[in-house]
């Protein structure tokens, strides 16, 4: 029976609920009041239930949907602004012990290269990433207990955390590993993590299973409830997500939903980020051998309809999406995005070779430097701020910051100074040239005079060689 605050996987994530939910939202697909109700419901900005939100996305009424694509970018800026935050992935090791069978890394794979980097190939790593210009990282490595234990992972923080060259630091490190014990997450916590990732991939149980034959991650409710032992752990940002193409769309985004519902319902904060990959090729893996894959018309309507249902929810895409499917999807709701990346286990210090060990194939190659040139002429501002996190503004207090409306006065002006940053260390100069003048015209948008008065300080200090300032 479906319990939101039920503290088990298969009530909180209810199929019968899910099912009644997919049958209601087919049965009011062109029911124009309903769906009018919904939306005005959604221009809250206190968000929308699983059930409300699953008949938006079937919606077939073309006025509703440029409705429902309006009010999500609309709430995109009232709650984001035109700001971008850039990271980049750090696979530490590929060595895995499950049997995922849509992951190159599942243990049957012989032709993968297994690798595992030491503390001197993960400081090559950040000096690398460092010299391009990021300043957040998000951690990947597969689970094995025996090569990956949990004291590598934190060992591994310590030592990104350590690296200071020229003027480059890593200020925030996600983490993306299996899911593990309320201890293991108190230790993460105390490492000073930001963001606790890790994608449930399917919420459909059964398939859930057929697609984790063996290994750790085989037990569908230990990896379900994992954000509950994460939040008793003291981490209070989690991160959600789904590999869409492994099951029906519309399942996932109902449990997607009802996760995030459950989140807020027991601990009083939604996930802090949601993530949408798509499944694509890699070693071993060819992506039509799962026939729930989803055209770019219906990632774009997921994209809007989480943004209206969980408006304080950061969103994320990654590279595995190419450059126009990225530029469909990020005035409606994406917050997050990586640049530059490399998905293979090294990498960014040395070229990845032909017969590399990426976990999947990367769809937008470009650097850092000319996904950040896009961004800029595109409108947008790259931010490579990590204020909230270093300022303690993480779970609720994030989240009453955001609807409040004062996120504008913090995240606006960190999001300059860390681009400032970015063009006097590294840009090309054309990115700089188009950097400088956006933050001349972007800085008068600042609501706070005094706010204003000290960035312009700040953006002078920066040029002049001073280095992180946040409000």
């Amino acid at each position: 029976m479906y319990d939101a605050k039920s503290m088990k996987a298969e009530e909180f994530i209810d199929h019968n609920e899910i099912m009644a939910t997919l049958e209601y939202a087919a049965a009011n697909k062109n029911n124009a009041a309903l769906i009018s109700e919904i939306i005005e419901k959604a221009k809250l900005r206190k968000g929308l239930s699983h059930r409300e939100a699953a008949v938006l996305l079937d919606c077939e009424l073309e006025d509703k949907n440029a409705e429902i694509f309006a009010l999500a970018e609309q709430i995109k800026k009232d709650f984001y602004g035109n700001r971008i935050v850039m990271f980049a992935p750090l696979y530490l090791s590929n060595y895995c012990i499950n049997g995922c069978v849509y992951c190159p890394y599942h243990s049957v794979n012989k032709h993968i290269a297994r690798k595992k980097l030491t503390q001197d190939e993960i400081r090559a790593e950040v000096i690398a990433l460092q010299d391009m210009g990021h300043k957040r990282l998000a951690l990947e490595a597969g689970e094995d207990p025996v090569n990956n234990p949990i004291e590598y992972i934190l060992e591994s923080i310590k030592t990104i955390y350590s690296i200071k060259h020229k003027n480059g630091a890593i200020r925030r490190v996600n983490v993306n590993i299996a899911a593990t014990t309320v201890e293991n997450y108190r230790k993460l916590k105390e490492a000073g993590i930001g963001t606790y990732i890790l994608f449930q991939e399917t919420y459909h149980k059964e398939s859930y299973e057929k697609l984790h034959p063996y290994g750790p991650k085989s037990n569908y409710a230990y990896h379900t409830e994992a954000m509950d032992r994460a939040m008793e752990g003291g981490i209070d940002d989690v991160g959600l997500g789904v590999l869409f193409g492994l099951e029906l769309y519309r399942y996932e985004f109902a449990g997607l939903l009802m996760h995030a519902e459950h989140l807020e319902a027991v601990h009083g904060v939604g996930p802090h980020t949601i993530s949408v990959p798509r499944i694509c090729p890699a070693d071993d893996i060819d992506p039509s051998a799962f026939d729930n894959s989803i055209s770019d018309d219906i990632f774009e309507k997921l994209v809007a309809c989480i943004r209206i249902s969980v408006p304080y929810t950061g969103m994320i895409v990654s590279t595995r999406e190419s450059q126009r499917a990225r530029e469909r999807v990020l005035h409606l709701g994406i917050s997050q995005i990586s640049g530059g990346s490399r998905t293979s286990v090294g990498g960014y210090a040395e070229p990845e070779k032909e017969n590399n060990s990426a976990q999947f194939d990367v769809s937008d190659n470009r650097t850092l430097d000319e996904v950040v040139g896009w961004l800029m002429e595109l409108g947008y501002i790259p931010s490579f701020c990590t204020a909230c996190y270093r300022a303690g503004r993480t779970g609720d207090r994030f989240m009453s910051l955001c609807k409040s409306g004062q996120i504008q006065n913090c995240c606006h002006p960190n999001a300059l100074m860390t681009l400032k940053e970015y063009l006097v260390d590294y840009a090309s100069p054309h990115v700089k040239e188009l950097g400088d003048e956006l933050i001349a015209k972007e800085i008068y948008n600042i609501p706070n005079e005094k706010v204003r008065e000290l960035v312009e300080r700040h953006l002078k200090d920066i040029e002049e060689g001073e280095r992180d300032f946040r409000i």
